[in-house]
């Protein structure tokens, strides 16, 4: 099926090897220079932490409790890097960057199955210059590693029938797409492209080839027995053991996280059209301009290229599956982006030069700007930082620091569409992006990292209680639990704050040597907040210490809830 691209592709093949490096570069770099940041990471990198200090590997708990929120494959993959590396700052970021890697890799290989090695190349700029990519590749997001397994199922389905017939890829599909579902519960979106593959793949290929066959059955078989190496063995421990928290874990991860949360989502609750409108043109940028810019030639495409009609139908159908659910957030959409970026890819290898010659002057120029935009971002950083965002305030200590790395980075981006004006547009594109991550790995992170750990925090609780005291926690943040040297106790994660608050009023009357560590907006019944001691600020908000003398006389809140405490074993995350 490759197709020879139209000869005016200006890539030279001297670059690519370089580029290559530089990706490979710019998805590792940074790993072991930050420790993990909230909202989502130190919670995953907790649950691998306690995973491996426990062993206790498949039922993922946080502070002791069981985590239902999200399927183990995510926290699995860190505890294993855990255990190999010996240092959770390394291996947190890890299964993120390998499965980018991944996912460039089959994103290559099947776009020079399919047209090519030039559309394999500019399928893989494009991912590399769209930043909600590597935004992810490089962060402890579980959708990263979800978005390779998607596309291992994506490509082994097409490998089978639209190159195939390849049995072989057909299975290994369907075992992508349950490890897909044991990562975060969508895993099986690539089953979403049988529908266009039984419209517009022909029975027989012209080879005689049959790709439907009635033994294509065993791929729906296969996924469930791939799923039921986690199911049973968990289904079965709840059954045998039959605890309350045993039982609710068991049906909030398999009903209240997959089905209720699609059907009747309960936060970020997002009007039909927001992929659209405020996602898409924002995180797919500029792969989106590029794509109106070309939709007359996907039209021109449409009727004689069966694998375009296939993917791009299959963005579709994600982008509509996800549309129709109220809860949405925009890197739900994260799996549909290597599929879109090798359509586009093949679209714009058959454009003639005159056909990019808009994209590539709007493009170049928006490099510039963002060049321009830094440039001006320094000089005020460095000559008048009280004209910054209020939010740099958390930050008033950095900013400074910053100044130098984002004038270089401003002068580089300025610099690229000028100094290398014969260069392929997706070329200076994936260079901007890269030396952009590379200077956020390398500079960013470093600097902003003790200013995005309660470090300094619980530093001065040290400073403040004696080493027999115990300390408990409202609203407990996993952070918190990263980074403690001591045994520290919380009332459930899952437990509403007047719940919390009347165990914890409980847990300190029991004894004088305890206090509380809470966040100061807290509106609290059971205790008086005018007698907390100032421990500091992390996160955006400021955290007190409150001890037996802030305790009131009564509390009338619900009790005998569990209280759960967590005694850190491993503790390499604080050196």
């Amino acid at each position: 099926m490759p197709r020879p691209h139209t000869g005016n592709l200006d890539q030279a093949p001297s670059w690519w090897p370089w580029l290559v490096g530089l990706t490979l570069i710019a998805l590792f770099a940074g790993i072991g220079l930050r420790a993990p940041w909230p909202a989502d990471e130190p919670r995953f990198a907790q649950v691998a932490r306690e995973m491996v200090e426990s062993g206790q590997w498949l039922f993922p708990t946080r502070g002791g409790e069981f985590y239902p929120d999200k399927p183990p494959v995510f926290m699995w993959l860190i505890a294993l890097f855990y255990q190999l590396t010996g240092q959770l700052k390394i291996a947190f970021l890890l299964p993120s960057a390998l499965a980018g890697l991944g996912t460039l890799w089959l994103v290559f290989d099947l776009g020079r199955r399919l047209w090519g090695d030039h559309v394999a190349r500019s399928a893989v700029l494009i991912l590399v210059f769209t930043p909600q990519f590597l935004l992810q590749a490089k962060g402890a997001q579980i959708d990263a590693v979800l978005c390779f397994w998607i596309m291992l199922g994506c490509y082994g389905l097409v490998r089978h029938f639209l190159t195939g017939p390849a049995w072989g890829w057909y299975a290994a599909s369907w075992v992508a797409m349950a490890l897909g579902v044991m990562t975060k519960g969508v895993g099986f979106l690539p089953a979403l492209m049988l529908i266009p593959l039984a419209i517009w793949r022909r029975r027989f290929d012209e080879s005689g080839h049959q790709a439907w066959r009635l033994r294509a059955w065993w791929g729906p078989v296969l996924m469930l027995a791939t799923l039921a190496l986690w199911l049973a063995p968990m289904w079965l421990t709840v059954e045998r053991v039959h605890s309350p928290e045993l039982l609710a874990y068991r049906d909030n991860i398999l009903f209240r996280q997959t089905a209720e949360r699609y059907a009747n989502a309960w936060h970020h609750i997002q009007p039909w059209h927001y992929y659209l409108t405020t996602a898409l043109p924002t995180m797919w940028f500029p792969l989106v301009v590029l794509f109106v810019l070309r939709l007359r030639g996907i039209i021109d495409l449409w009727s004689h290229d069966a694998a375009l009609r296939v993917l791009l139908s299959w963005v579709a159908l994600v982008l509509l599956f996800f549309s129709l659910s109220p809860g949405k957030r925009e890197v739900y959409i994260l799996p549909a982006l290597p599929m879109c970026a090798l359509a586009l890819a093949c679209v714009w290898e058959q454009t003639p030069a005159a056909g990019r010659r808009a994209a590539a002057v709007l493009l170049r120029a928006v490099v510039v700007l963002m060049g321009v935009l830094l440039i001006a971002l320094a000089g005020v950083a460095w000559l008048a930082p009280h004209r910054l965002p209020a939010r740099a305030d958390d930050y008033a200590g950095a900013v400074a620091a910053l100044a130098p790395g984002v004038l270089l980075l401003g002068l580089a981006l300025t610099g690229i569409p000028l100094l290398l004006r014969k260069r392929a547009l997706f070329e200076q594109l994936a260079l901007a992006s890269l030396l952009t991550w590379l200077s956020i790995a390398f500079w960013l992170w470093p600097t902003l990292d003790p200013h995005r750990t309660p470090r300094a925090v619980l530093q001065e609780l040290e400073r403040q209680i004696g080493p027999g005291m115990q300390v408990g926690m409202l609203e407990f943040k996993e952070q918190f639990l990263l980074f403690t040297d001591r045994p520290m106790v919380h009332f459930s994660y899952l437990a509403p704050l007047a719940q919390q608050e009347s165990s914890a009023w409980h847990w300190m009357r029991a004894d004088p040597a305890r206090v509380l560590l809470v966040p100061d907006h807290l509106v609290l019944r059971c205790f008086d907040l005018s007698r907390h001691r100032v421990l500091g600020q992390a996160h955006r908000r400021d955290w007190v210490m409150l001890d037996a003398t802030a305790l009131r006389e009564h509390c009338d809140g619900p009790v005998g809830h569990a209280t759960y405490r967590y005694i850190p074993v491993r503790k390499d995350i604080l050196s």
